[in-house]
């Protein structure tokens, strides 16, 4: 996809990425860090690049410039997809198998203490 940039006043400059962009310049990348080996990552803020090289170069400057990190992630927000707050509801219900969970079932007193 091709579409311009402004990089300064009264000038453009085209720039081609195969992510997903706006028509008004770069498109979003949501960042995730892992502080150190064995945790999670974490969604640590947002960034505007024109390709995933520079969103990498742009968030390992921005988010870990003080060695913060082991590992980035950078993923186009468009790929991002998740449920709203009020449809919550919905999935916690529909994972509320109360058969998975030991409390609910009873332990003959010949089995003794498990």
């Amino acid at each position: 996809m091709t579409y311009e940039v402004p990089v300064a006043p009264g000038e453009k400059a085209e720039v081609e990425t195969t992510t997903g962009s706006t028509e008004e310049g770069w498109p979003m990348w949501e960042v995730f860090v892992r502080a150190r080996r064995g945790i999670s990552h974490v969604h640590v803020g947002s960034l505007h690049a024109p390709d995933p090289e520079t969103a990498l170069e742009n968030a390992r400057d921005v988010y870990t410039r003080r060695g913060e990190g082991v590992s980035i992630w950078v993923v186009p927000s468009t790929e991002v997809h998740a449920f709203e707050p009020e449809a919550a509801v919905e999935y916690v219900e529909a994972n509320e198998k109360v058969y998975r969970l030991a409390t609910t079932y009873d332990i003959p007193e010949e089995v003794g203490q498990m």
